[in-house]
């Protein structure tokens, strides 16, 4: 079934006249790159939804033709944050996106907030207005199926993702859906679901003021931003406290110090089921797979910085590690792995679909992917967790 998304009006453009639209169209995927969801998702609802627009001649679009369509369309209650809570994930190609630039004015006509990332932990260095690379890690490492940001209170809710540069070999983004994973877990592992809606998950992240691996983040790059040179270590503290703060979680994220100020250790206690502000479906919001993936599995070539990030249920006990693998045997049935063309830009829900990173052959600087990340309608609570952990925030300006 083929789906037309046509702007229903006209935005004036400045000398008087009327900008061109374009009417986008949606066109099938090879089986590896796309797939029908399952509950609860709607019948015969697939991801990711690719979408290109309809042209003549096979004449590209201006780059302003795109974003003032994109931006009617968003006038129109929100037609493509409406298939975004339908799909999960969203395939834009054949548009004319060449730069990091171009990339930023395309996603700024979807109308959301940009998003401010506390606490970050990769290397994520601006390139254009809330634009930074995806991910700079070594090419060999896997980074597997996870929601962004799960492991801190303040997670984005909108993500695009653009290749400015694809591989010949591997390198792959996978899009697989939170809402079926929820729902599967809940059907195979009903016990561990329980857990989690009773308990929540104590995510405990390591920060330190150098690097510990190859595109990590720095202490001053996660809680930073208004340290300068020439600050004492008591003012130096003080103020990424006043960054962490800025969470709004109050007892529910605690830190230590340690190593003289040359370390500090950040726990939150946070809910991994989460419901879609628009739907009300549960999620499992979470990178626990990855976690298993990435670290726990001895398989993995990352099994050596497991420690940087535990995580453990809400109340410090350990989560069997024999749910962590049943979560990543779940995700590897119902994920696609979407083979990148230079141009793609992917966006995705970050409530309802998981986002990775294959690893992939030739050189580092074979695949470049961009990412912006962006706010929107904060997750509610689900109905199975009723401490006061189990409801996230939107962080406080600062």
């Amino acid at each position: 079934m083929t789906i037309s998304i046509t702007p229903q009006s006209q935005l004036p453009q400045l000398d008087g006249g009327v900008s061109p639209q374009l009417v986008f169209e949606s066109f099938e995927l090879p089986p590896s790159n796309q797939r029908t969801l399952g509950a609860p998702h709607p019948t015969n609802t697939v991801t990711p939804l690719a979408l290109r627009p309809s042209a003549h001649d096979d004449v590209q679009p201006a780059l302003e033709t795109v974003i003032t369509s994109i931006k009617t369309l968003q006038a129109q209650d929100g037609i493509l944050t409406q298939q975004l809570s339908q799909h999960g994930t969203l395939l834009f190609r054949g548009l004319p996106i060449h730069s990091a630039d171009d990339f930023s004015q395309f996603a700024h006509a979807f109308g959301y907030s940009p998003h401010e990332i506390i606490g970050i932990v990769v290397d994520r260095p601006l390139l254009a207005p809330n634009v930074a690379p995806a991910n700079e890690a070594p090419k060999e490492v896997l980074i597997y199926n996870h929601n962004e940001s799960p492991q801190v209170p303040h997670a984005p809710e909108y993500i695009f993702f653009y290749c400015h540069s694809a591989p010949q070999v591997g390198g792959e983004t996978p899009i697989s859906s939170s809402l079926e994973l929820f729902a599967r877990a809940k059907t195979e592992i009903p016990e561990f679901i329980e857990e989690l809606a009773t308990k929540g998950i104590k995510s405990r992240v390591t920060y330190k003021v150098e690097k510990q691996y190859d595109g990590g983040s720095t202490l001053k790059q996660a809680f930073g931003k208004t340290i300068e040179d020439g600050d004492e270590e008591k003012t130096r503290r003080q103020k990424v406290e006043e960054q962490i703060i800025r969470y709004g979680r109050g007892e529910h994220t605690t830190w230590e110090w340690q190593d003289n100020g040359e370390t500090l250790i950040l726990t939150h206690h946070l809910p991994a089921i989460r419901t879609h502000p628009a739907t009300n479906l549960p999620t499992l919001f979470t990178g626990l797979a990855a976690y298993y993936k990435n670290f726990i599995d001895p398989r993995s070539s990352n099994s050596g910085r497991r420690n940087i990030t535990q995580q453990l249920y809400g109340d410090g006990s350990p989560i069997p590690n024999e749910y962590l693998k049943k979560l990543a045997e779940i995700t590897d049935k119902i994920r696609v792995l979407h083979k990148w063309q230079q141009g793609d830009v992917l966006v995705y829900d970050n409530v309802i679909s998981q986002h990775g990173r294959q690893p992939w052959g030739g050189k580092q600087d074979d695949r470049v992917v961009l990412a912006s990340l962006w706010d929107g309608p904060t997750p509610g609570r689900y109905e199975g967790s009723h401490e006061s952990w189990a409801q996230v925030v939107q962080a406080a300006e600062g």
